[in-house]
């Protein structure tokens, strides 16, 4: 078996390394691209997802899937919690409108392992859907580069 293409940034994390992993991971989940988000993660990567147990890349691109066709115009915003070596929390909010209508803001938080190639290889998230107005929407696509970095943490309630 041949070595994985690495993806950088390696673990282990500095302060620096991670935050630019945290909003790699933004952007990819911002393109709603299923099989481009699964490349992030090893081929037998291991998922908890609110009540979801996954396992590979294949399961993940058929979850992704089906959430961006029920969690219509997603827009998502991640921030590092913590890091230590290969692991990280991250908490995210993320916005989205389902068939008829109604909008809603998923607020979660995530921990992450990664291989020694930058792929993620277990990822649990917890996470609670909260019914807002579409007049209380805060984010409306991807991050602005002026919003990326140290200090621009997400919004709290």
């Amino acid at each position: 078996m041949t070595a994985p293409e690495p993806r950088p940034p390696l673990p282990p994390f500095t302060m620096d390394t991670a935050i630019a992993k945290v909003q790699a991971a933004e952007d990819a989940w911002n393109t709603r691209d299923p099989e481009k988000v699964s490349l992030a993660y090893t081929p037998d990567s291991v998922w908890r997802n609110r009540d979801t147990f996954l396992t590979g890349r294949r399961a993940i691109v058929e979850f992704l899937t089906a959430k961006w066709e029920r969690e219509l115009d997603y827009v998502l915003r991640k921030s590092l919690w913590g890091f230590r070596e290969n692991r990280m929390a991250v908490r995210f909010q993320y916005e989205w409108h389902d068939a008829d209508g109604a909008w809603f803001r998923s607020y979660g938080n995530e921990l992450w392992e990664f291989d020694e190639y930058g792929l993620m290889r277990r990822r649990e998230a917890s996470i609670n859907d909260t019914p807002i107005a579409e007049s209380e929407r805060r984010y409306f696509g991807v991050r602005p580069d002026d919003q990326r970095g140290p200090g621009h943490d997400i919004v709290l309630d």
